[in-house]
């Protein structure tokens, strides 16, 4: 989300969450050419949704700075960071979503050391980059998943999948679910009406 009519007409329709993405090499990236309506409306906002902002590499004076800017308490990390660094961001008092990018060759294992320095994982579909592919992972890959930790399910998402995620939900521990790409009608510029069938279903199907 980067566009300030968007983002309310999106908000209005009470999502868990809205993302923003502080990642210059993004064609998402919130801080490009429209970044003087976006500050405006960011910084006077009365969003009720929970903000999210998206990180890739950032150094944790810029993170502080930026979420201190936005009102942001949420940050997720999508690029290298350490459990050490996921760790300092917790101790500020800031949630902490740490992505992973999974396919055939990925260890869950690797999610150990971050177990107890981070709120959520994110797992997505694994890329030659940090940015999302808008095409699904193998799901049965999750079936090696051995933690407790609640996770974001990520990666090309659509409203089509929604049994398949009702039954994964009922063994893994799946917190939300990330859509975006299938809702865009360009990058950042997401469809009322398709967001609104989608928030719809999911709300009927866990009634």
């Amino acid at each position: 989300m980067k566009y300030p009519e968007n983002i309310q007409a999106v908000a209005d329709l009470l999502p868990d969450y809205l993302g923003f993405i502080f990642y210059p090499k993004s064609k998402r990236f919130v801080l490009d050419e429209h970044k003087d309506a976006f500050n405006s409306f960011m910084y006077e906002d009365n969003l009720r949704v929970q903000k999210v902002a998206v990180f890739v590499n950032e150094s944790l004076k810029n993170i502080i700075r930026i979420a201190t800017d936005y009102n942001i308490q949420i940050i997720q990390l999508h690029g290298d960071e350490s459990a050490e660094f996921c760790e300092e961001l917790q101790l500020l008092g800031f949630q902490v979503i740490k992505a992973f990018g999974v396919d055939a060759d990925f260890s869950f294992a690797t999610l150990d050391e971050y177990e107890s320095v981070c709120n959520f994982f994110l797992f997505d579909t694994k890329t030659s980059d940090y940015g999302g592919t808008g095409q699904h992972f193998n799901w049965d890959l999750l079936s090696n998943y051995h933690l407790q930790k609640p996770f974001f399910l990520s990666g090309g998402l659509t409203i089509n999948d929604l049994p398949k995620l009702k039954s994964l939900a009922n063994q893994l521990p799946i917190h939300a679910l990330d859509f975006n790409s299938k809702l865009e009608i360009s990058p950042a510029m997401k469809d009322i009406e398709q967001c609104q069938l989608l928030i719809d279903a999911i709300r009927n199907a866990t009634k």
